[in-house]
């Protein structure tokens, strides 16, 4: 049953790709606190967290030049991930984006990233060797958004990469946050999606994502329609309810964990992804696995911010 495993006796080397904005955070007097965030980047950082000295993270995009750029490099280096796969483009900023969060811990998000660095990550020659150096890993992690600020001719760069490190028994990790305003269209990002989802061994997904992108009916519509596909191991993330889980045929369904006061939902769904593939790759069940991602999601939303201080 364990689709998603340590593949060897050396501690396994993952790359997470997709794009690190910078952070506003509006707090109760307006004010804005500053950091920095993104979905792959918050599942970067807790899959550092959560592994330890047992893997092998490192993140892969593109940045500029300038202190922000700096910051973000340093911040990663603090979280044990490895900068090696991380462009510096002369010239260009990262994006940013603004959180403002309701009574309840719900979240609207503004973003000013149209220009950012990530957007020619695979497209410039000097990306020429990164490409190369991604079938070298055991785990390929990336999103729905890394698809969207890719744009087309590196979506079609990274697909070729995915190809190549699957057939160097790669295992290949999507999780489908779906932005409707980071693309042109729906049917555009359906056509991205449907050109990577063949080649993905775990699918981390949420009903209401597939439904605004696939207009499925229920969680059954969605295990039916990825089962058709072959992917071998599909979690339904759902907030509050239980987690759904399709591996190796078997369904699970595992609660989540009560949590009296939600302060906000940031990167509930991303921290969840990263403590379920950790169990994973430990060789804990699918059931472990939800047990520990609904663990660390439910210290998440307690906290505002993406990224909880370390223990």
């Amino acid at each position: 049953m364990n689709t998603i495993h340590n593949p060897g006796p050396n501690p396994p080397r993952i790359a997470l790709i997709g794009e690190c904005m910078i952070e506003l955070q509006q707090r109760a007097d307006g004010s804005l606190q500053q950091s920095f965030g993104g979905d792959t980047l918050n599942t970067a950082v807790y899959l550092s967290r959560e592994l330890g000295e047992g893997a092998r993270v490192d993140y892969v995009t593109a940045l500029g030049d300038d202190s922000f750029s700096d910051a973000m490099c340093q911040s990663w280096a603090g979280e044990g991930i490895g900068l090696s796969m991380v462009q510096r483009l002369p010239g260009r900023l990262p994006g940013l984006y603004c959180i403002q969060t309701d009574a309840r811990g719900e979240r609207r998000f503004l973003y000013w990233r149209n220009e950012a660095a990530v957007r020619d990550c695979f497209t410039l020659p000097a990306a020429a060797p990164i490409l190369a150096a991604l079938a070298d890993y055991d785990v390929l992690y990336f999103s729905g958004i890394t698809l969207a600020v890719l744009g087309a001719q590196g979506r079609e760069k990274l697909l070729e990469s995915l190809i190549e490190a699957r057939q160097r028994h790669a295992r290949i990790v999507f999780d489908n946050n779906y932005r409707p305003r980071l693309w042109a269209s729906v049917e555009e990002a359906r056509t991205a999606y449907r050109a990577v989802l063949p080649y993905v061994d775990l699918a981390l997904l949420t009903v209401d994502d597939e439904q605004a992108l696939f207009d499925s009916a229920d969680d059954a519509a969605v295990f039916a329609e990825y089962e058709q596909i072959g992917i071998p191991e599909v979690v339904l993330k759902r907030g509050a309810e239980a987690c759904l889980i399709r591996c190796a045929g078997e369904y699970f369904a595992v609660p989540a964990q009560v949590v009296e006061r939600v302060v906000d939902t940031t990167a509930a769904g991303d921290s969840f992804s990263a403590a379920y593939l950790a169990s994973r790759l430990g060789g804990g069940s699918p059931v472990q696995a939800a047990e520990a991602g609904h663990r660390l999601a439910s210290r998440v939303i307690q906290v505002p911010g993406a990224l909880i201080p370390r223990d």
